[in-house]
């Protein structure tokens, strides 16, 4: 198994990262490879003990990344995660088991919001209890539209090149192209929600805002190309449910003295504004020289 995670940040964050993927417990043949996909004036590639590292930055996606970090391995599954997100050592056998079905391309594993205690801050709270990374709010699409996020997701090496692996012009929204190819290629999904990480919870708000913006454009963009796959997209009298559900839960916040349930009042317009703000916003990459987000350099 080839275990496979892009990465953009700091040497610090990436030494960190190598740190916490040394747990994984490998067999003969196993790899890891963290693919940074930071533009560096001095590229931090290197080999030496746990996670080797490849410089690839050419283009600025994950997919690109990913893409770049398959090409170096050859074992027969491959599995991706999420730069923010913590493995238990036998993350690799619990995909496992049981075995997958033969025609099984991909395996989503489940993905679990880092816990956040009552009194935690607001926005990691909040994140905590709505559960904004785990795989039901995808898998929920349905049989047809459904799919697992690349936090984590095994996937069948053969399955991946049949198909030409991720698409690399697009910031987000590539697990759910991923998945709808490979499914009109006859390959399978599966789910093992106990071949589980546990995600970085967003902080900040503006940390939330930023994910839901590029998951907004990510979505929209596979609406135009798998016309009717998220439900989302052109939600009527959104406004008027925004600010019903603020004022409602507020009202119901304060008469049960709850927190949480006034930061979900809170925080899930937002959220969802942030999501529909992101419908706007172009998802290919590179962007043209007369994109006027290039101009503003507002998105990279």
């Amino acid at each position: 198994m080839d275990v496979v995670v892009p990465f953009k940040g700091s040497p610090q964050a990436l030494d960190a990262l190598r740190e916490r993927l040394s747990v994984l417990s490998l067999r003969p043949g196993d790899s890891v490879v963290v693919v940074d996909n930071t533009p560096r004036d001095e590229p931090l590639a290197g080999d030496e003990g746990g996670a080797s590292i490849l410089h690839a930055d050419a283009l600025p996606t994950p997919a690109f990344a990913r893409n770049a970090g398959v090409a170096r391995g050859s074992g027969e599954w491959l599995v991706f995660c999420d730069a923010d997100t913590a493995a238990p050592a036998d993350l690799l056998d619990r995909y496992f088991d049981p075995p997958p079905a033969p025609r099984t391309g991909l395996i989503g594993g489940g993905v679990i919001d880092e816990p956040a205690p009552a009194d935690a801050p607001a926005v990691a709270r909040y994140t905590h209890i709505r559960g904004v990374m785990n795989q039901e709010a995808t898998f929920d699409f349905g049989d047809r539209w459904g799919y697992p996020k690349t936090a984590n997701v095994a996937c069948r090496r053969a399955a991946f090149e049949e198909v030409g692996g991720f698409r690399e012009d697009i910031r987000a929204a590539e697990d759910a192209d991923l998945t709808y190819r490979m499914r009109a290629a006859a390959w399978e999904v599966e789910r093992r929600e106990d071949a589980a990480v546990v995600h970085a919870s967003r902080t900040t708000l503006r940390g939330l805002v930023v994910q839901q913006l590029l998951w907004g454009s990510g979505g929209a963009w596979v609406n135009r190309m798998y016309p009717g796959a998220v439900p989302l997209v052109g939600k009527s009298g959104f406004l008027r449910w925004a600010a019903t559900t603020t004022l409602g839960g507020l009202v119901t916040a304060a008469r049960l003295r709850n927190r949480d349930t006034a930061l979900i009042a809170l925080f899930r317009p937002i959220e969802a504004l942030a999501w529909e703000l992101g419908r706007f916003l172009p998802n290919e990459r590179p962007l043209p020289d007369s994109s006027p987000w290039k101009r503003l350099r507002l998105l990279r």
